[in-house]
């Protein structure tokens, strides 16, 4: 007889408790093979191919694509041992896991939710307090609030569920989760409030906002990540801008002439990197963090850079680990290599964490200057603007030059404005003169 194992959403790492799914690799009836990726997600920090532990047959798949699951839902059953998977594996689990998610000893049965086929009957309503909410054709789940609160502890494993209906004054005992055993889900605490939120009908005309249809976005995965992150930093961080332009003409000449011997290639931005790590060195204030529960501020021993990439996936920040240590060539190669997985969505969560300074070229963009937001918990970020001709005076006399313009977005806690000044018109000294980089080399 097959034995049949349920494989749920593992532990992805960074202290990351939900997933969303975005493309199903198998269906139900195939078979798998020992460690084939079953599932593509996407986290708050990047995508992912899951890989299933264990050998046999799909029996069944939990949730559809575009929907999210905590960590430990049912991500899909495995019958091991059936005749049609002889040919998969010999042994029923690999021991190959991801982070914090154990296949060495067998899993612990749980009662199922299975999605129902579209087009089938809608299975009756469960009685109130039975624990399940009904979900209609198509596995939909639609939790309705139980007319008694329940005892004993409230079935939330996801801190931002928790969140969510603590902002919006709504009590998780009330209600009855839609996940397996009766785990309360995102789904089911927006599905209350829309319920608390409908008006009680009266006579009135429409407002003019009502009657305006738009398309809502949903905040979630990268792009609600982001989000938090950016408001958490406007909240929290009193930060403040200095910006100066600068003459990069004898930069742009150095630059050239390093790519004019055999070797690895130099980009700007390596030189500009290159440049922060100098000025860092100098002002370490600005490669800190504050630490507001202990009131204090941390300087960081070592620069983890980061850098904004545009992908087809919304605005990343790879991070270039110890890049104080780090010549322009060995910069450049990095650079190149995590924005080329920035695109291909390969970035792993080690690679989008832990930064201690942000170097943001939005020029790439075609604008001259911005006002950035700092990336918390981080304590400063460098913009940098277009390099583009412009009229210049040159040793006293008028002269097209390659102008840029720099600017420096700072935590004021961790530094007054003379250590910021201080900083930017380092940068800007090297920008115009790279043999002044010389002399900290």
């Amino acid at each position: 007889m097959p034995k049949v194992l349920e494989f749920k959403l593992p532990d992805l790492g960074e202290g990351l408790t939900e997933a969303e799914i975005v493309r199903w690799l198998v269906a139900v009836g195939d078979v798998v093979a020992i460690d084939q990726p079953v599932v593509e997600v996407e986290t708050a920090k990047a995508m992912v191919e899951v890989p299933c532990p264990y050998g046999g047959v799909v029996t069944a798949r939990f949730g559809e694509e575009g929907s999210e699951l905590p960590v430990g839902a049912p991500l899909l059953t495995v019958a091991v041992g059936a005749p049609e998977a002889a040919d998969a594996e010999s042994s029923e689990y690999s021991g190959n896991v991801l982070v914090g998610y154990g296949t060495g000893e067998a899993v612990r049965r749980r009662r199922r939710v299975r999605p129902v086929p579209v087009g089938a009957p809608s299975p009756s309503p469960a009685p109130a307090g039975a624990g399940d909410a009904a979900r209609p054709a198509g596995g939909a789940a639609v939790a309705e609030p139980a007319p008694v609160a329940q005892d004993g502890p409230v079935p939330v494993i996801s801190p931002l569920v928790r969140k969510l209906a603590r902002e919006n004054g709504l009590d998780l005992r009330a209600l009855a989760g839609s996940g397996p055993d009766g785990l309360i889900l995102r789904c089911d605490v927006e599905s209350a409030l829309r319920v608390e939120a409908e008006p009680v009908p009266v006579r009135a005309e429409p407002t003019a906002a009502a009657a305006v249809a738009g398309t809502r976005v949903p905040l979630r995965g990268i792009r609600g990540a982001v989000a938090d992150k950016l408001a958490r930093s406007r909240s929290e961080i009193p930060d403040a801008t200095c910006w100066v332009d600068a003459d990069a003409t004898e930069l742009m000449a150095a630059r050239a002439a390093m790519n004019a011997v055999d070797g690895p290639k130099v980009s700007v931005l390596a030189l500009l990197a290159r440049i922060c790590t100098a000025a860092l060195e100098r002002y370490p204030e600005l490669n800190s963090t504050v630490d507001s529960a202990a009131r204090e501020i941390v300087r960081l021993p070592a620069v983890h850079l980061g850098f904004a990439a545009q992908t087809e996936r919304g605005l990343v920040v790879p991070v270039v680990r110890d890049a104080q240590g780090r010549g322009a060539a060995s910069l450049s190669e990095e650079f190149a290599r995590l924005t080329e997985a920035a695109r291909a969505g390969t970035l792993t969560p080690a690679d989008l964490t832990g930064g201690t300074f942000t170097l943001n070229n939005y020029g790439v963009f075609g604008v001259d200057g911005s006002t950035p937001i700092i990336n918390h918990p981080e304590a400063a970020m460098l913009g940098v603007g277009r390099i583009m001709p412009k009229p210049w005076v040159h040793r006293g006399e008028l002269a097209v030059r390659q102008v840029v313009q720099l600017s420096l977005t700072f935590d004021h806690r961790v530094c007054d404005g003379g250590t910021a000044g201080g900083f930017l018109r380092y940068v800007a000294d090297c920008v115009e003169q790279p043999a002044v980089l010389l002399r900290s080399l």
